[in-house]
């Protein structure tokens, strides 16, 4: 029987659309039909499952699945025997306390002899600890936001995205407990040949990722402004210049960082460039 990588992820929901996403992108042909438990890759050695996000780290401590796609909240809040491989810059929220609009938040302290309503009771326990403070954790598995509300609890620390949830439950967010985003986390010491697959498609990712993170640029600009060009867009090695049939002038191609991007294009103006163009890369390897 052949090495399979099993890959375990989310069955439902944002994060496994955003997973699925990511791993077309970085060249698996799959099928994965509704309600589907399980999917083959059919170009790599790789078996998808579907599974629920809490139970992923479980999944792969007992090496049922070899690595898994997971909320970095879930992981940590498991505390289970896995390895984080790889920060995957994509399904970013943070797990923060909030309490009822109605009342004066002082500071942490304010915290002290309150119960606090949650399902990350692992993560606020540390919280709470790290900052030398005595509450209460109710530990719930669902519809948190509501426990201010019914008397069970003086606050809550839940998943935030936008605030909107909490808002329309007379919420507000007083202390960011933790930044999240989705992580890639494998069982330790895996086998060679298994390694070898993770190998591959970990170069596959960062090419994914490389590219959404930085855009190709061309532009004109007179000889003269070169060396000024070049020191504010050197690109991965060195931008590639070649003369244009208008004397005293070239074309630069170069890589910019999509963070930098638009402070960037106000120094290059400012050094004559023209005919800017920019343009997405679909993979990036370096």
């Amino acid at each position: 029987m052949s090495t399979l990588l099993r890959i375990a992820i989310q069955k439902s929901g944002r994060l496994q659309e955003d997973s699925l996403k990511l791993l077309k992108e970085s060249g698996l042909q799959f099928s994965n039909g509704r309600d589907q438990l399980k999917a083959q890759v059919r170009n790599l050695p790789i078996e998808l499952l579907f599974l629920r996000d809490d139970d992923i780290p479980q999944y792969v401590e007992d090496r049922v699945a070899d690595v898994g796609i997971v909320g970095e909240n879930v992981w940590i809040e498991k505390q289970k025997n896995n390895e984080l491989v790889k920060r995957l810059d994509f399904a970013k929220c943070r797990l923060s306390i909030a309490i009822p609009r109605s009342e004066n938040y002082t500071g942490i302290s304010f915290l002290t002899g309150k119960n606090i309503a949650t399902t990350y009771p692992t993560i606020v326990r540390q919280f709470l600890k790290n900052n030398k403070i005595e509450a209460g954790i109710h530990e719930i598995s669902g519809s948190v936001e509501i426990a201010p509300g019914i008397g069970l609890a003086d606050a809550i620390c839940d998943i935030v995205s936008t605030g909107s949830t909490l808002l329309s439950n007379g919420l507000k967010e007083v202390e960011v407990v933790l930044q999240s985003e989705a992580v890639l986390i494998a069982t330790p010491a895996l086998e060679p040949a298994k390694k070898a697959i993770l190998d591959q498609l970990m170069f596959r990712i960062q090419a994914v990722q490389s590219a959404k993170n930085n855009k190709y640029i061309l532009l004109n600009c007179p000889n003269e402004a070169i060396e000024k060009i070049t020191g504010v867009i050197p690109g991965m090695k060195s931008p590639t210049i070649m003369p244009l049939s208008r004397p005293g002038w070239s074309s630069l191609h170069s890589v910019v960082n999509e963070n930098d991007f638009w402070e960037k294009i106000g120094q290059l103006k400012s050094f004559g460039a023209e005919g800017i163009l920019v343009i997405p890369i679909e993979k990036m390897i370096a």
